[in-house]
């Protein structure tokens, strides 16, 4: 790149992102937040996350009963304090919902990640309960894609948008797989992730009709 104001600009970027990361919190004193200790980091100076999820609820709306069927199916977690520990943190991520500046949610869910019935009919209504309270807060916006909207840009597997209130800051693009994290963040890999978001989104169902969907489904159970 031949234009050093540009460069410079992004060197400075790419330290504040290893700044980000390195931010201490509660989190640095919770060893049970284990692969998501930095991703916790960066989403506690966060403006905004956009999550997109096919299988599960994300996990800034996820019930302590849902997070905990979720560690039991793991197998990871010999004891079961370990895994009432891993609900504390997922639980104190949620706290960013609150507070005078709260985290801005958009979360798009698909349909089967509301099937699925993770810890048992009870467990469900109870979770899907949950996701219809935490939409009314005035930050947070959620969205179901159902399964008749058929193909779409985000098949390949779910993703976050993490984004920034710094001028010039890229959106960071965390991605979850069975056995690792993927991070991209560059200034081409976040527009394009953003994009294929918004498509799915406009593919997906209004809030007021995916709460009567959540709704019916929970009734359902």
């Amino acid at each position: 790149m031949d234009d050093p104001s540009a460069t410079g600009r992004l060197l400075e970027l790419a330290k504040l992102d290893r700044e980000r990361r390195k931010a201490k919190g509660w989190w640095q004193h919770s060893p049970h937040a284990g692969a998501l200790t930095e991703y916790i980091a960066m989403e506690d100076v966060a403006t905004r996350v956009r999550a997109w999820q096919q299988c599960l609820i994300p996990g800034l709306l996820q019930t302590p009963i849902y997070t905990r069927a979720l560690g039991v199916s793991e197998g990871t977690w010999e004891n079961p304090e370990d895994i009432e520990r891993w609900v504390q943190v997922k639980q104190k991520r949620q706290e960013r919902l609150l507070g005078p500046n709260p985290l801005r949610l958009y979360a798009v869910v698909w349909e089967a990640a509301l099937r699925q019935l993770v810890g048992g009919p009870g467990a469900m209504r109870t979770q899907l309960g949950h996701l219809l309270d935490v939409a009314q807060l005035p930050n947070v916006s959620l969205q179901v894609l159902p399964f008749h909207a058929g193909a779409h840009p985000c098949m390949a597997g779910a993703f976050n948008l993490i984004s920034f209130a710094e001028a010039g800051a890229v959106d960071v693009v965390h991605i979850d797989t069975i056995g690792s994290t993927v991070w991209a963040e560059n200034a081409e890999e976040g527009p394009a992730y953003s994009a294929f978001f918004d498509q799915t989104a406009r593919r997906s169902l209004s809030q007021v009709d995916s709460a009567a969907l959540i709704d019916a489904i929970r009734k359902g159970l």
